[in-house]
């Protein structure tokens, strides 16, 4: 059985709470799903949601911001919806004081649905259309163009209505390098985000292009995600602030009021400690950027995957185990269509595994070395290879931990395998756990309708023309 004991540092009680009272609150909502029958024979995967953790998190960012900066400081911190785009989610975040920030029509229409409003909102996609310009700053939502043809299309949209309607801005890349993920680097030589800013006569024209734009309020950059370290990160947010900190010396005023300096705090997925934690990196910004907490800007932040990732657990029914070249192998309902990134890329997205008996607790035994496989038609459908782990049983389960972020929320729909159910959990007040549904497990038929079911003759009345030689035949 995986540690499930603190590390004794206390950097659980960055979250409100010890790392070990959110391991025993998994334990706990595992056992209760199988009580309840949310987990079984008939639905072999679900995802669980740690409502209190949720919480927690929201709770350690806001007060870790709080405790540098000046009072009076606005701060809005934006969640990443891409991370877990689920609108009870949404929801639950704005209630905890935590915006949304979206890039795509799909994510504001999401935000929208969750009553996240307009001010809290903010739009980042580098492939916005004229239509998703005009619906953001007809709605009020702050928005950052990425890229000069980008700013040209907002210049056109200010001017016909008379001036902006919401906060403006630029995002800008500082190009301070990468991480160990490179595909999760966004401050690189050549990412495709933002303005580079160390291109030739790239700096200048984003310098320009404010002084030439009194509506520009924002700068925004974002340094990274997982695997970027936190001196990295900071040195992104320092290389923007010096940005803001020359525009506003030419332009004679404080034209730029707000940085959105991004998110991408990394997250421990070795061990349920969690690490970093909102409170260090908000000293390393404050050393490396003083100027960012003194009350001259306001702030904006982007976090995602590090407020839900910890709070999230897949867990999947062990329908068969068996035996391959000496090997144990556990297979499962767990596999590619939830933990994409893993099988495809298990160097850069290891999860951890834990091992639950029959009726939902943790499984004792001697670790035996076996394979955590998923239920998808190809042979790197695994989720765990050669990990120790007490002897994964026929009816057993398998929980990949550290999920609530980009796992069961981006379904990849291999061998039309269906979309899991989603449930949260939080105290009854009794001492036993309530349930709420977060997201229905998809049906059978919705998957049929959402593969063409209800067009399935659209191509057989597609007929080829008639051969000019087989009319001629037909009129002799």
């Amino acid at each position: 059985m995986e540690d499930r004991v603190s590390d004794g540092t206390g950097i659980g009680s960055d979250l409100g709470g010890t790392d070990a009272e959110r391991a025993a609150r998994r334990d706990q909502a595992v056992r209760a799903a199988v009580e309840e029958g949310l987990l079984g024979p008939d639905t072999p995967v679900v995802g669980l949601l740690d409502v209190t953790g949720i919480r927690e998190s929201a709770a350690a960012l806001r007060a870790a911001f709080e405790a540098v900066t000046a009072p009076g400081t606005p701060v809005l911190h934006a969640f990443a919806v891409k991370a877990t785009p689920l609108v009870p989610v949404l929801r639950l975040l704005d209630e905890e004081g935590v915006g949304a920030e979206v890039a795509s029509p799909g994510e504001l229409a999401l935000a929208r649905a969750a009553g996240v409003p307009p001010e809290r909102t903010v739009l980042d996609s580098p492939a916005k259309t004229p239509g998703e310009l005009r619906e953001a700053l007809a709605l009020g939502i702050a928005l950052n163009a990425d890229n000069p043809q980008e700013l040209e299309r907002i210049d056109a949209l200010v001017k016909s209505s008379g001036g902006p309607s919401a906060p403006l801005g630029i995002r800008v890349n500082p190009q301070v390098g990468g991480g160990s993920i490179e595909a999760l680097s966004t401050a690189t030589a050549t990412s495709k985000f933002g303005v580079a800013l160390r291109d030739a006569g790239a700096r200048e024209w984003v310098v320009r292009a404010y002084l030439d734009r009194p509506w520009l309020t924002r700068l925004h950059a974002h340094t990274g995600s997982q695997g970027i370290p936190l001196t990295l990160m900071a040195q992104g947010v320092r290389e923007t602030y010096r940005l803001a900190e020359e525009i506003n010396e030419r332009a004679g005023r404080r034209q730029v009021d707000t940085l959105d300096i991004g998110g991408g705090l990394p997250v421990n997925f070795a061990s349920d400690a969690t690490t970093p934690t909102y409170a260090e990196y908000a000293r390393v910004l404050r050393e490396a950027v003083p100027g960012l907490f003194d009350g001259r800007y306001g702030l904006v932040t982007e976090f995602g995957r590090s407020l839900l990732a910890k709070h999230g657990t897949v867990v999947a029914r062990v329908e068969y185990a068996k035996s391959a070249g000496g090997r144990a192998v556990a297979v499962t309902h767990a596999g590619v269509q939830v933990a994409t990134r893993t099988v495809y890329a298990p160097g850069a997205w290891p999860l951890r595994i834990a091992a639950y008996d029959g009726k939902g607790r943790p499984k004792e035994g001697p670790a035996v070395v076996q394979d955590v496989a998923g239920p998808a038609c190809f042979a790197g459908d695994l989720l765990a290879v050669g990990r120790s782990l007490p002897l994964l049983e026929q009816g057993d389960y398998a929980a990949a931990l550290d999920t609530g972020a980009y796992y069961f929320a981006h379904h990849y729909a291999y061998n039309s395998l269906a979309r899991p159910g989603v449930y949260g959990f939080g105290p009854d007040g009794t001492g036993g756990l309530a349930f709420a549904v977060v997201r229905e497990p998809q049906t059978v038929e919705e998957i049929v309708a959402e593969s063409g079911g209800p067009h399935a003759s659209a191509l057989t009345t597609l007929r080829p023309a008639p051969r000019h030689e087989d009319t001629a035949d037909a009129g002799s």
